[in-house]
C-alpha cells in the first residue's frame, strides 16, 4: 500500500513539474484557497450564514481563477512550443504530441481547480438557508 501511494505521488509531482512549476503552482493555490474556504463556509453554515455565503462566493471566485490560470498556462505553453518548431523548422509527430500533452496540462489542472471546489459550492448553497 505504502508503496502504491509513493508511486501515486511520484506521477503527481512528475506531472505537476512537467505542466510548469509557475503556473502549476498558481493553480495549486488556487486549489487550496477553494477548499479553505469552503471549509471555512461549511463551519460558519449554523453560526453566520451571511458569513457562510461570503466564503461561498470567495471559493467560487477562487476557482475560477484557477481555471483561467490553467487556460492562460497552456496558452503560453503552445506559444512556446510553436517558437520552438518554428525555430526547428520540422518536427515530428511524436514532439508534436509531447509538446500538446504538456501544454494541455495546466488547463486539466484548472479545471480539476474548478470542479471539485463547484461540487462543495453546490452542497453548501443547498444548505445554506435565506
Amino acid at each position: 500500500m505504502f508503496m502504491l501511494s509513493v508511486v501515486f505521488l511520484n506521477v503527481f509531482v512528475d506531472r505537476f513539474m512537467e505542466g510548469g512549476p509557475l503556473f502549476m503552482s498558481l493553480i495549486l493555490i488556487c486549489l487550496l484557497l477553494a477548499i479553505a474556504f469552503l471549509v471555512m463556509g461549511f463551519v460558519n453554515l449554523k453560526k453566520d450564514v451571511l458569513k457562510s455565503k461570503k466564503m461561498t462566493k470567495l471559493a467560487s471566485d477562487v476557482s475560477m481563477l484557477g481555471l483561467v490560470f490553467g487556460f492562460l498556462g497552456s496558452t503560453i505553453g503552445m506559444i512556446t512550443a510553436f517558437d520552438a518548431i518554428e525555430s526547428i523548422g520540422g518536427i515530428s509527430q511524436g514532439m508534436m504530441a509531447a509538446g500538446l500533452k504538456v501544454a494541455f496540462l495546466t488547463t486539466v489542472f484548472g479545471c480539476i481547480t474548478f470542479i471539485l471546489p463547484r461540487i462543495g459550492i453546490i452542497i453548501l448553497k443547498g444548505l445554506q438557508k435565506g
